[in-house]
């Protein structure tokens, strides 16, 4: 694979390896289609396993390698700890001034979790631009081969985050069908945040630390303000708790067997 793609411009394989990595998100999206009656305490566990498997990508996913890409110690500690808490400020802004209303015309919906799941999308889509950047920054470095294991190691990641954007959708009432094209549209930002990275490699990898941070105070903020409050409403608080454990550890091996 790396001989195939050394072939081509390394902006044009960057593109084409964050864009398949964006890919796997639809994919991870695609079960919401083989069960069309899901009970609400199943996708409280659904969603708790969900918010387990964000918990970690934001642990060994973003704030690792936001340490480790702003040069580890006090500079990198410190480049990671500005970057997640202007993330999460961010959100929490967005939070005051995020529309209630006419997000979705609807019998079933409640306008305010509605608007928590938009939140929580927009953590997500944020999230998978550094990612997107830091496959092309692979790439346009001119190690084809660091840049395609980042590829297959964030798209294997991107598919639990698929159903992770789809699953509070479908629980709104959303159709199986408007679930998956949100969670698959999340997705898209990478091969833009591949095309930067592979084409300005010099600007884009400076920016890289502090992007990685930003996107995990980001999903910090929405998984602990909005999702995990979200799954303890209801009597399976316990269950949605053990989900969360599950989807944090399974994440957790992901991450760390694919580097």
């Amino acid at each position: 694979m790396v001989q195939f793609l050394a072939r081509f411009n390394i902006v044009f394989a960057g593109i084409i390896c964050s864009l398949g990595a964006g890919l796997l998100t639809g994919l991870g999206a695609a079960p919401i289609f083989f069960k069309t009656n899901v009970s609400k305490k199943l996708l409280d566990c659904l969603l708790g396993f969900a918010a387990g498997v964000m918990l970690a990508a934001t642990s060994f996913s973003l704030i690792v390698p936001a340490i480790e890409s702003g040069g580890g110690g006090v500079r990198g500690a410190t480049l990671t700890l500005i970057g997640i808490l202007l993330g999460g400020v961010f959100v929490d802004r967005i939070d005051h001034f995020f529309p209630d209303t006419n997000l979705y015309l609807g019998p079933k919906t409640n306008h305010d979790n509605l608007r928590k799941i938009w939140l929580f999308t927009l953590a997500i889509t944020i999230h998978n631009f550094p990612e997107g950047l830091a496959v092309g920054v692979g790439f346009g470095d001119g190690n084809i081969a660091n840049g395609l294991s980042l590829a297959i190691a964030i798209g294997l990641q991107n598919m639990p985050e698929g159903l992770a954007v789809a699953l509070p959708f479908l629980r709104e009432g959303f159709s199986q069908a408007k679930a998956f094209w949100i969670a698959f549209l999340t997705g898209m930002v990478e091969p833009i945040g591949g095309l930067i990275g592979a084409g300005l490699v010099c600007v884009a990898k400076p920016m890289l630390p502090l992007m990685l941070a930003f996107a995990a105070g980001a999903m910090l903020f929405v998984i602990s303000h909005e999702i995990i409050p979200e799954t303890h409403k209801e009597n399976s608080s316990k269950l949605t708790t053990h989900s969360l454990i599950i989807g944090f550890v399974i994440m957790m091996f992901l991450d760390n067997v694919l580097g």
